[in-house]
């Protein structure tokens, strides 16, 4: 790409710019007006890949106490093979914004989903070296496609933004969720938990196929121009971008470590792993309806903080009754908890609707995703340490309780003034206007 002009100022909570007094002007280097078909690529893309985006997550989560009997690894390896897609999301999604202002969003996700597919496939070699390092290449495609997505939606479904991102994430919790749940019986038919969570590669694979023709369609009609590079690094000393970080890293490290012990937690109380796998299922299962509401919720006038209110005491209380109510009711626990995942849609329509272009919107999603996820891999990691020391887990869970109640002060702050959404473009979904933040 050509050299770029020297980036933007950072937008700041006090002083609004002119590129916010006025509507945003479409970002160069795109189409405006793009072919029916390219529109029905684009969301078929969209669906693929968000049925991969957790998949090879909780395939491995649900399977890690089989690794862990059939491979053999430690203690300290079973702590750290959870704590692998966080770290990835970290390192790796940090590079997303300068990799995409090189190569354009498209081609970054396509790189994204070869690392992907790639890596989910050495999975598959029994072998605890090839676990990690499929991890380790796995998910650091996995992260570039994070950060990349909510600039892919603005691009490319601008009036459609809310309703794009729901897609996104419900496909996404889809896919974890029918992972989770036929992966245990998938290694109990193929007689091995290694070729289990390698299978789940191939439907990476589809994603990669599915989004090619998007990809290619973009290095067509793309037109090459000096489309500004926004760091991000500086947006965290504004108000928009402490705040979308924070409560990022929060939501994060909960679902993550949630994601990444659910199953073993429930295995280790007393419940069989098929059981365990189904607890795993509904839970996730019910965050997609949840994520669906509250979004729905969101986007009514003065809703979006009884929204984010909801979803975060909700998590409290599953957190709380994971704690004190016995095994076999892991089912109360296990609804509370899925809805209390459902923040995350609320969370990505927030960073997709925030900054003044593409640029800055990359930016913003770099910021809270590389910052977020690195903070977080404290969750699964540390439950993990904390589980092997203490033998139990009431305080891995007691930490959790600790940190879902300060989720409920940043919501607090986050849906303020200063980032509140205007109603009209709340319902830009409905009205087919595109979506912009006040950049407060």
């Amino acid at each position: 790409m050509p050299a770029t002009p020297p980036s933007p100022a950072p937008v700041t909570a006090d002083a609004p710019t002119a590129a916010q007094a006025a509507p945003a002007a479409p970002d160069p280097g795109t189409v405006p007006a793009k072919p029916r078909s390219a529109v029905v690529f684009g969301v078929i893309a969209l669906v693929l890949i968000g049925l991969n985006l957790r998949a090879g997550i909780t395939g491995a989560s649900a399977l890690l106490h089989d690794l862990q009997a059939v491979l053999g690894y430690g203690a300290l390896v079973a702590a750290s093979i959870p704590s692998i897609p966080t770290l990835c999301f970290a390192v790796a999604g940090a590079a997303t914004s300068w990799l995409s202002g090189k190569v354009g969003v498209e081609k970054a996700i396509l790189l994204s989903l070869a690392l992907l597919a790639g890596g989910l496939l050495l999975r598959g070699i029994p072998a605890t070296g090839m676990l990690v390092a499929g991890s380790v290449v796995g998910m650091s495609g996995l992260a570039i496609c994070n950060v990349a997505m909510p600039s892919f939606i603005r691009e490319h479904f601008a009036s459609r933004t809310s309703l794009m991102t729901a897609v996104y994430t419900v496909t996404m919790t889809t896919g974890g969720t029918l992972t989770s749940v036929l992966v245990v019986p998938l290694a109990q038919a193929l007689g091995s938990p290694s070729a289990a969570v390698g299978a789940v590669g191939i439907a990476a694979v589809a994603a990669f196929l599915g989004f090619l023709p998007v990809a290619l369609h973009a290095h067509r009609h793309t037109v090459r121009t000096a489309a500004g590079h926004v760091s991000p690094w500086p947006l965290l000393r504004t108000r928009k971008g402490q705040l979308l970080t924070a409560i990022f890293t929060l939501q994060a490290l909960l679902a993550y470590a949630l994601l990444s012990w659910f199953p073993y937690m429930l295995t280790t109380m007393g419940l069989g792993a098929s059981e365990s796998g189904l607890m795993f299922g509904l839970m996730q299962l019910v965050s997609v309806p949840a994520g669906m509401v509250l979004i729905a919720i969101g986007a009514r006038p003065g809703m979006l903080r009884p929204a984010f209110y909801l979803v975060s005491i909700t998590m409290v209380v599953g957190i709380a009754a994971l704690l004190v109510l016995p095994v076999g009711l892991a089912a109360i626990p296990a609804v509370l908890l899925g809805f209390g995942l459902g923040i995350f849609p609320l969370v990505m329509v927030m960073i997709s609707r925030s900054g003044t272009s593409t640029a800055e919107t990359t930016a913003l999603s770099t910021l809270a995703q590389s910052s977020g996820y690195l903070l977080a891999t404290v969750g699964p990691f540390g439950m993990g340490l904390l589980h092997s020391a203490t033998g139990g887990w009431s305080l891995p869970l007691a930490l959790l309780l600790g940190l879902a109640l300060v989720q409920i002060v940043v919501s607090h702050l986050l849906t303020g003034k200063a980032m509140s959404v205007k109603p009209a473009e709340a319902a830009g979904t409905i009205a087919g206007r595109p979506n912009r933040s006040e950049g407060k």
